[in-house]
């Protein structure tokens, strides 16, 4: 994965070609008119992320702030990383079913959504998608996650 050296989301979009800047730009904008309170834009691991900040929430596996969800410029690609939808199976349908009925392709992984420009992404899907999980849920399933695993691990 590619990885910006920017020390902050306006650094990264400046130093990108106009096309990608435009589009990321205004994905972030979207992302930013959304995101519930308590996330806060940061840069993390060369990525735009959004995320709760370690003096909200400390326990974390990684001890970074706990990822929501990231924008990322890739050499092929742009992305969109959200962590809410790789998380939840429940949500994961969620999102698949209303990409689908967008009618736009998806090529999406576990949690990163790649797209080669804006066109690509339903806007009001993805403003949606960060405004579904406040700050207090999104601890809950991560909690919840973490102590299955570990009991996963004991048997």
């Amino acid at each position: 994965m590619f990885q910006a050296k920017a020390a902050s989301p306006e650094e990264l979009l400046a130093g990108l070609p106009s096309d990608r800047r435009e589009a990321l730009g205004k994905l972030r904008e979207v992302i930013l008119a959304n995101l519930p309170s308590g996330y806060v834009e940061s840069m993390q691991y060369g990525m735009i992320g959004y995320g709760i900040p370690l003096e909200r929430y400390r326990d974390t596996y990684n001890g970074q702030p706990l990822a929501y969800a990231a924008l990322a410029n890739q050499k092929n690609h742009m992305s969109l990383h959200l962590m809410s939808v790789y998380g939840n199976p429940a949500e994961e349908r969620w999102f698949k079913q209303r990409f689908a009925e967008s009618g736009k392709r998806l090529d999406m992984g576990k949690a990163c959504l790649r797209f080669k420009c804006l066109e690509d992404l339903p806007l009001d899907l993805i403003g949606e998608t960060i405004a579904r999980t406040s700050v207090e849920r999104y601890i809950a399933g991560y909690e919840a996650i973490r102590r299955d695993t570990a009991e996963r691990r004991q048997r």
